[in-house]
């Protein structure tokens, strides 16, 4: 399953190619002998076009066992030691047998266990979600379930409405249902705190951000929902329902979705580590179990491989019928067009090297996996890792990368440049947030930090900062089509179009995120501006407060205030401790993010705490607003003149020849210095505003 805790760009990184990231929408495909097209069904979308070629040079590799097993055994145990990783394991199946299959390194690095192709059992996160999918299918080809009706038709509780649009499966199934992320509770610690589907879907339901169909955004908490229906739908539940109508007749036995492991499975389960060289780490416990919580073996892997690129069927069995998986496999709509990859209907278009493949990456904290389908070759592939890593590199990327280009290789056609590339490039420069990220509440602000920047060269080149290459720089691409553009030296894309709301949007060959332009007060340099800058300024009048008033005492001054302008003086100055103290809480939270499973219900009482904190933060704006207006209106100041005591507010009996300094009032630089802090003390606030810091909506 792709966790979210990282910048949106680093997590895309992830779940697939190595250097390029991360987008899908609808589309309706007849279903006229299902029963299941609506009235009006919008037209099919066209096939995209495979990449084009002069040629595909001859390769010297027969892709076979033993070629393949050369080539493995010399990649797979450098990259083990290289990244610090246990273990790992790779399963390839070819016109419906299994070619190769094979463990690197330990399922348990403590007992040297080593890893079995057909025993060991690894998580492979969002992989799982394949599952899901075929489910849905499977209760659309029994007419219980139709893509294009509003959920609500087959849930017990209601999704509520916006948008004057209805979610609907298919909307589920390309990432464009349109809710925000979300990120609680979705690992846990202990499995006891596991609680059923239906609690979770109705207490984490997330913001719902963008009109159905409209925006590509990964997430988790539709495909819990989708799986919930399928439970719904079949009267079974969702475990005994995948174990009984997709693991039993793929001859799947070392495959479940169970959390905690079933008895007969716990020994054959791989350990997960952060390093290899650390301990191993406790079982992850998935609480949206339909989006990412099987265990599965690599050879099971290949059962599930063989049927969809069989028309649905493996040794006889027949899960999904020859029309329903070409469905399932059928490019759907995209707003930026035909130039980029698309979502199918679960899996996702990964074309490269001249052929369409599609597939799916899933990540859980310590297990790391890829399954890519090219069904012109008839080739199935799965790779897991069962540790995160040194992140040297992104291991799985350029592993796949390497066997397209062994048996494979392709040439890359350079297409005629663009006379307005420079124009082109130039209207498109500034940050871009991605679409997939948390809104609604106090985790909004998170997205911040992975705003990406665009930035154009004279030539009309492109780069956007947070997509690079394996050798970590960011690619530089060119125009090759009105608002295309195509890595320099590779295949990959970013195609630019207006999104619904009007805003310069682009997407890249992994279609279930997109990026939207922001404007001046959704971008990361304004701000940070505003945040740094305000705290900043609060940070030093806190510490010129005590340095002031020893001054004062040093040079026997003393500050000629009213009781009523000294409350005021002190409130703004524990206003700006209060702030301070806010984000020092957030900080902490976020800085624990590590370990996902932090981000639970026992977290919400703290997180509650700071919002407290900042609604008085808020207040105390308003107070440092007066109290500024107060110091203006006080200030004047008064020349140092020797007077008697006498003469002197509150001063003692006239002593012959006794005089003394009289103390300065505030003058202009106080004044000044105390609209300063209600500046800083007015920017936090509308910064703690505006991102939803103060959302008390803990659906985060």
């Amino acid at each position: 399953m792709n966790t979210f805790l990282q910048s949106s760009v680093s997590a895309a990184r992830r779940c697939k190619r190595p250097s390029i990231i991360v987008p899908a929408l609808t589309f309706t495909l007849a279903l006229a002998a299902l029963g299941q097209v609506p009235a009006k069904a919008p037209l099919v979308p066209k096939p995209r076009p495979a990449p084009a070629a002069p040629s595909l040079p001859a390769t010297p590799h027969q892709m076979d066992s033993a070629d393949i097993g050369a080539f493995l055994d010399g990649v797979m145990p450098i990259t083990l030691q290289r990244d610090n990783i246990a273990g790992a394991v790779v399963s390839i199946v070819k016109d419906g047998k299994v070619i190769f299959a094979k463990g690197y390194g330990y399922a348990d690095v403590k007992t040297k266990k080593p890893v079995s192709p057909a025993d060991t059992l690894f998580r492979p996160g969002s992989i799982s979600k394949l599952f899901t999918w075929t489910a849905v299918m499977q209760q659309v080809q029994q007419g219980k379930l139709n893509l294009d009706t509003d959920i609500n038709q087959y849930l017990d509780f209601k999704v509520p409405e916006k948008y004057g649009k209805p979610i609907t499966l298919r909307n589920i199934m390309t990432h464009t249902s349109g809710f925000s992320e979300t990120v609680k509770d979705l690992f846990l610690a202990n499995p006891k705190d596991l609680t059923s589907l239906r609690s979770y879907l109705i207490d984490h339901m997330p913001a719902r951000v963008y009109p159905p169909g409209t925006t590509p955004s990964y997430s988790n908490y539709a495909t819990a929902l989708a799986g919930y229906i399928v439970q719904r739908a079949s009267g079974e539940p969702y475990d005994q329902y995948i174990e009984e109508h997709i693991f039993t007749p793929l001859d799947m036995h070392h495959a479940t979705f169970r959390q905690p492991l079933p008895d007969n499975l716990k020994d054959s389960m791989s350990s997960g580590y952060k390093l290899a060289s650390e301990k191993a780490k406790d079982f992850e416990i998935v609480q949206v179990w339909p989006a990412g919580s099987s265990s599965i073996s690599a050879i099971d892997m290949t059962h599930f491989m063989i049927a969809q690129l069989q028309n649905g069927e493996y040794n006889g069995a027949q899960i999904l019928q020859p029309d329903t998986v070409k469905m399932m496999h059928t490019r759907q709509a995209l707003p930026a067009g035909d130039a980029l990859n698309a979502m199918c209907l679960g899996f996702y278009e990964e074309s490269l090297n001249g052929h369409r493949i599609i597939g799916h990456g899933g990540d859980t904290v310590y297990f790391h996996s890829d399954l890519h389908l090219m069904q012109d070759a008839n080739l199935g592939f799965f790779v897991s890792y069962n540790s995160a890593g040194n992140g040297t590199i992104d291991g799985r990327s350029t592993l796949w990368h390497a066997f397209l280009d062994r048996y494979f290789p392709y040439s890359v056609a350079t297409p005629p440049a663009i006379a307005s590339a420079a124009a082109d490039a130039k209207a498109l420069t500034g940050g871009y947030m991605v679409s997939r990220r948390i809104q609604g509440n106090f985790m909004y602000a998170s997205s911040l930090p992975g705003e990406a920047k665009l930035s154009s060269k004279p030539d009309g080149t492109i780069t956007v900062e947070e997509l690079k290459g394996f050798d970590k720089e960011p690619i530089q691409f060119r125009e090759i089509a009105p608002k295309v553009y195509q890595n320099i030296d590779g295949q990959e894309k970013l195609a630019f179009y207006q999104g619904y709301d009007g805003r310069t949007t682009f997407g890249i060959d992994y279609p279930f995120m997109v990026f939207q332009r922001v404007g001046l007060l959704q971008s990361k340099g304004f701000n940070y501006v505003v945040l740094f800058g305000s705290l900043a300024i609060m940070v030093i009048a806190l510490l010129l407060w005590p340095i002031a008033a020893w001054v004062r005492r040093h040079y026997g001054r003393s500050l000629v205030i009213s009781p009523g302008e000294r409350r005021l003086r002190v409130l703004t100055r524990l206003v700006c401790v209060v702030d301070i103290i806010v984000v020092i809480g957030f900080v902490t939270i976020l800085s624990k993010l590590d370990d996902i499973t932090v981000l639970n219900g026992r977290l919400d009482v703290w997180v509650h705490l700071l919002q407290v904190l900042g609604v008085i933060g808020v207040i105390g704006a308003i107070l440092a607003i007066y109290n500024a207006v107060r110091v203006w209106r006080s200030a004047k100041v008064e020349s140092p003149a020797r007077v008697t005591a006498a003469s002197v507010p509150g001063g003692a009996a006239p002593v012959a020849a006794t005089t003394m300094i009289v103390s300065r009032r505030r003058g202009a630089w106080s004044a000044w210095g105390a609209t300063v802090i209600a500046i800083a003390c007015i920017g936090f606030a509308w910064f703690l505003l505006y991102w939803g810091v103060l959302n008390f909506n803990l659906n985060y």
